[in-house]
């Protein structure tokens, strides 16, 4: 096709179209005849000047008899330039001297998105083929069907890519899979702009102040700042928040909470960077044997499959039922039917040593395990359970002042951010554990899905693990097949989807990848990556996504803006003096005495 055919071209689009749209779209090249088109995919010839990106959006008509014109729609998947003519890979050189005559050619593959109306017919050879604009683009994309709808990043040409709400609340379907290499995928970044486009969109209305996001942070201090601007913001990331349609500003209402510190009386928060707004949590020892939390220490998909997890849960049912309130700070004394009197345990090291006396006895232990176990179960419980006096000591105890608040609660502020880093891994689990049951029994409890609650849980592959069964697991299952009734979104990130619980997966409406390894790109958990995708995943910057929705057929490519609000404390920019709140440690009000230290969490992240 000559330049002046698509010139003629884009006077007509001007002229005419089936809903005008046409009048600002650029024609790029004509539909080709070498190559077989199909109601699924075709390919485009470019005009030489012309040229498309992967990503970009590009349509074409058809005027079908009895139904008019019919639109269709799609995404470039592949762009090929080649020498036309050239027989042998060394003519290459012959046509660059000009002594034998070629021709640059260049072509498209272009994946059908949308066939509208539903006439699934191929566009006919030599029909032209336009970057799609406006409301062509919208209805390639099926944003034009979205009643509710969030920014998730702009596209290749620059232009705000949307996901569609009804898939996040549980309307439709509900729960995020972010999977990426650490460091360099971004899946933390992205599920926090997440959050932040679903509060600051307008999609929650009314909702908005009542609905909640809980973070889990086990990486560094970098997710204790998000009510912190960015101080590395610039102008072009100004004008990318400008393009979603959001105010490029941090958080508005955070809270943290942080385990105490070891060894500390008082029960400070074992943080370093951030000194307000900061509140320490623990669980009591009354509060450990009346919910019987017990279960929650042996949380390792190990643990099930041993023959002790019997035993767990009749050590945990005796406590519950022995176990009285021994003193204001949350001790308890642990009386047995037979037992004249009882002992009192101010420290989880004291119930330790309680149990293990306990069942160690001849005479107690049928009374402590309700049948008879071999000495060798007994033996291995007990071991497991000693290993983790030493991680659980600072966040089970009985020894802290009385009346202090001290439990994880979503009610305090929009987003609640619960730090972890601090703890080993075997504490991290009770932790999560825990909190992810309480909060699903509230929702049980209150009997509707609104207001919603969104959980952002990094390293689900370690939680929720395809192997094994750990009570961890049994509730996380339970939020992914029935959070969406009851309002508890997850969005869950991993370096591994192939490692993570199928039914996890699988109940996740969108799901999105970042950088991966080249290995585990080529597992079948990625079967929603067309070949393509999954090269182009293995080399993606940080800060591009490639996120997959129901509705749409073909993964897009996002990119999602700099964070408007600091990721580690050198971008943070000093936050106003809060009041003070109730739970909110005196220590927390003061000046930080470690600003401007230099420190691991000051190096520039990879975005």
């Amino acid at each position: 096709m000559g330049r002046q055919g698509l010139v003629e071209a884009n006077g007509a689009a001007a002229r005419a179209g089936a809903d005008g749209e046409a009048a600002s779209a650029e024609a790029v090249g004509r539909v080709l005849g070498t190559q077989a088109a199909s109601p699924l995919s075709f390919w485009v010839g470019l005009e030489p000047g012309r040229v498309v990106q992967l990503d970009e959006v590009v349509v074409t008509r058809r005027d079908v008899p009895g139904h008019g014109p019919v639109l269709v729609a799609g995404v470039v998947t592949a762009v090929e330039a080649r020498h036309e003519a050239a027989s042998y890979d060394s003519d290459v050189f012959l046509i660059a001297d000009g002594a034998l005559p070629a021709a640059v050619v260049e072509s498209a593959e272009v994946r059908v998105t949308r066939v509208e109306p539903e006439v699934f017919i191929p566009p006919l050879p030599g029909a032209v083929a336009y970057r799609a604009r406006s409301a062509d683009r919208d209805q390639a994309l099926y944003f034009d069907v979205m009643d509710r709808r969030i920014p998730m990043g702009l596209g290749r040409d620059g232009q705000p890519l949307y996901l569609n709400f009804d898939f996040l609340d549980g309307t439709r379907g509900a729960h995020v899979s972010i999977s990426g290499v650490s460091g360099v995928a971004t899946k933390t970044s992205f599920a926090t702009f997440l959050i932040y486009s679903i509060f600051n969109s307008g999609v929650l209305a009314t909702e908005a102040a009542n609905t909640k996001a809980l973070i889990f942070s086990v990486k560094g201090e970098d997710l204790l700042f998000l009510d912190h601007a960015n101080t590395r913001m610039d102008a072009a990331a100004r004008e990318a928040y400008a393009r979603l349609g959001l105010p490029a500003k941090p958080f508005q209402s955070v809270h943290v909470f942080a385990p105490p510190r070891p060894g500390d009386p008082n029960g400070v928060p074992h943080v370093s960077a951030r000194t307000r707004g900061v509140s320490a949590f623990h669980w009591t020892l009354a509060e450990f044997c009346a919910e019987e939390l017990l279960r929650f220490v042996f949380a390792d998909a190990d643990d099930e499959r041993a023959q002790y997890s019997l035993l767990v849960g009749q050590v945990a049912a005796r406590l519950r039922a022995w176990a009285t309130p021994g003193g204001d700070g949350g001790a308890v004394t642990v009386r047995a039917p037979d037992e004249p009197t009882g002992v009192t345990c101010r420290t989880f090291a004291d119930l330790v040593d309680l149990i293990d006396a306990r069942l160690a006895d001849d005479a107690t232990r049928q009374t402590w395990a309700g049948m008879q176990v071999p000495v060798g179960t007994v033996n291995a419980f007990l071991r497991r359970l000693r290993s983790v006096v030493r991680p659980l000591s600072p966040i089970v105890r009985g020894d802290l002042p009385p009346d202090r608040p001290h439990s994880i609660s979503t009610s305090d502020a929009q987003v609640s951010i619960v730090d972890l880093h601090n703890l080993p891994e075997r504490a991290q689990r009770f932790v999560v554990g825990v909190v992810l049951r309480g909060e699903f029994a509230r929702k049980e409890s209150a009997g509707t899905a609104r207001p919603l609650l969104f959980v952002v849980l990094d390293e689900l592959n370690k939680y929720a693990p395809r192997d094994g069964d750990s009570p961890i697991k049994e509730i996380l299952l339970d939020v992914a097949e029935r959070g969406r009734s009851l309002g508890v979104i997850l969005i869950g990130a991993q370096q591994t989807a192939s490692e993570v619980e199928r039914r996890v997966v699988a109940n996740c409406a969108v799901k999105v990848a970042g950088r991966l390894d080249p290995a585990e790109a080529s597992r079948p958990e990625y079967g929603w990556l067309p070949s393509v995708s999954r090269d182009r995943a293995t080399i993606a910057r940080p800060g591009t996504m490639f996120v997959a929705q129901p509705e749409i057929p073909v993964p897009l490519a996002v990119t999602f803006p700099f964070p408007a609000w600091a990721t580690r404390p050198s971008e943070a920019a000093p936050a106003a003096q809060p009041a003070a709140q109730p739970g909110v440690t005196t220590r927390s009000l003061l000046a930080d005495p470690f600003s401007g230290l230099p420190g691991a969490d000051d190096d520039i992240p990879p975005f």
